[in-house]
């Protein structure tokens, strides 16, 4: 496994910014398509959400053939996830695959642990008015190939939410 601990990596500086990924963005190939700059930071987890898949406004996805990853708040639940530093030059294009223009996700800020216990503050989103649908066939094969994202657990973040994919 490849160390997960953020220890001698430097967090953002005026030209970059932290991203708390989950789900399909955990994968460094998927992260790439349109975010060249990604550079693994660190495994996290976000205490109070909770992973949940679904479709914004019900809308089944014609890209992903069923529910896309999104989180919630959700006292007492976590979230494991990937932090990644990218370019503030990929700003736009992340928006973009996250669908944020069209309102299918929001940006918020995140407080995020790492492994360490270090707390740091992250860009993630969050889908808009979704309802809970099975996650789609390719989150089965994107948690087949996060083993360099364990969690505590030693599980990938997937396998470590309650609604296992595997």
């Amino acid at each position: 496994m490849a160390n997960s601990g953020c220890k001698d990596v430097t967090g953002p500086d005026e030209e970059s910014f932290l991203y708390f990924a989950y789900g399909s963005n955990l994968l460094t190939e998927r992260i790439h398509l349109r975010n060249p700059s990604a550079a693994f930071f660190c495994v996290a987890r976000l205490q109070d959400f909770k992973l949940d898949f679904g479709n914004s406004q019900g809308k089944t996805s014609q890209t992903w053939h069923g529910g896309i990853a999104t989180i919630f708040q959700s006292p007492g639940d976590e979230v494991w996830g990937v932090v990644w530093k990218m370019n503030k030059s990929n700003l736009n294009s992340l928006d973009e695959q996250e669908g944020v223009k069209s309102g299918m996700y929001v940006v918020i800020e995140v407080k995020v642990a790492t492994q360490e216990g270090r707390e740091i503050t992250c860009r993630s989103y969050l889908m808009t008015n979704y309802e809970s649908a099975p996650p789609s066939p390719q989150y089965k094969k994107a948690e087949k190939e996060t083993s360099h994202c364990l969690s505590e657990s030693g599980k990938s973040p997937l396998q470590a939410q309650d609604k296992n994919v595997g």
